[in-house]
């Protein structure tokens, strides 16, 4: 018996027992669960079929927290990578300046979801924050954006960018680091200007790295949570919800279990699904 099994029979026991408890456990669990009307206590017993999936996908609220969570993704996609990409080219090069300009840029991504949301509510509060020194500059009414129908959900999609774009930009740094330079070199050797360097050497070098980026940040957006809870609840009139600060409230804070557990079941499908077809689309090795 070599070494590899040896340690293969130690270690992968206790890994596969914590892996059961903690995973594969409260998964069947929440499959099971998720056809009963069950409020958590006790041994489920009113078997409800269906109807747990059947008043989700006709609840008005459920189907704007997936609109909410489309536009999160949306929002990632097509600000949140391209901020990151664009500050990631200016300061890839390992310079005094830039280390602090990274460690700027990167602080958000440190804070913990709740700290984060929890300042940004301050700077948004009509009466004490940031806002409210604005409003009263100018001398207008006390304007609370949380509270506002129309741009809650904006000022969500505000702090999601700006916690996260950190992260990505320093992948993107990883790999921009990692482009030869002899071959940035002979790009403008042969004349080509900086952004024909980015657009034809830089970025197709770093494409590995961008499509990581994508596919976290896609499963991220799934899953977003921390950020809403104490920025906006999920109001106003449940106006802010994602997937998962709906199932938190509509099945957990409600003790619908069994409703919570639909909702757990539909998203971990969904992000099952993205996560296959991304990986067999966009990061399969070539032949």
């Amino acid at each position: 018996m070599n070494g590899r099994v040896a340690a293969a029979l130690v270690l992968l026991p206790p890994a596969l027992v914590l892996f059961t408890l903690f995973v594969i456990y409260p998964l069947a669990g929440s499959g099971i669960y998720a056809f009963y009307d069950w409020n958590g206590y006790g041994t489920p017993t009113d078997f409800v079929g269906l109807q747990n999936f059947e008043r989700m996908m006709g609840h008005a609220v459920f189907q704007q927290a997936v609109m909410n969570s489309l536009k999160v993704i949306a929002v990632s996609l097509l600000v949140q990578l391209p901020l990151a990409l664009v500050l990631a080219l200016m300061i890839y090069r390992r310079t005094p300046e830039n280390t602090i300009f990274r460690l700027v840029f990167f602080l958000p991504y440190i804070l913990a979801e709740i700290a984060a949301g929890l300042i940004w509510s301050f700077i948004m509060d009509g009466n004490f924050g940031v806002v409210a020194d604005i409003t009263r500059a100018l001398g207008i009414d006390p304007y609370f954006i949380t509270s506002d129908r129309s741009w809650a959900f904006t000022a969500v999609l505000v702090v999601i960018v700006w916690k996260y774009f950190g992260f990505h930009m320093m992948i993107y740094i990883a790999a921009l680091q990692g482009v030869p330079k002899d071959m940035i070199e002979a790009a403008r050797i042969e004349g080509a200007s900086r952004l024909g360097v980015v657009r034809y050497v830089q970025i197709p070098m770093i494409k590995p790295a961008i499509v990581v980026s994508v596919f976290f940040s896609v499963i991220g957006a799934l899953q977003v949570f921390d950020v809403v809870i104490p920025l906006t609840n999920g109001g106003p009139a449940n106006s802010s919800h994602t997937i998962v600060t709906y199932l938190y409230t509509f099945g957990l804070a409600r003790l619908k279990i069994g409703y919570g557990s639909a909702i757990g079941v539909v998203l971990f499908i969904t992000a099952v699904l993205v996560a296959v077809f991304y990986q067999r689309l966009f990061m399969r090795k070539p032949a």
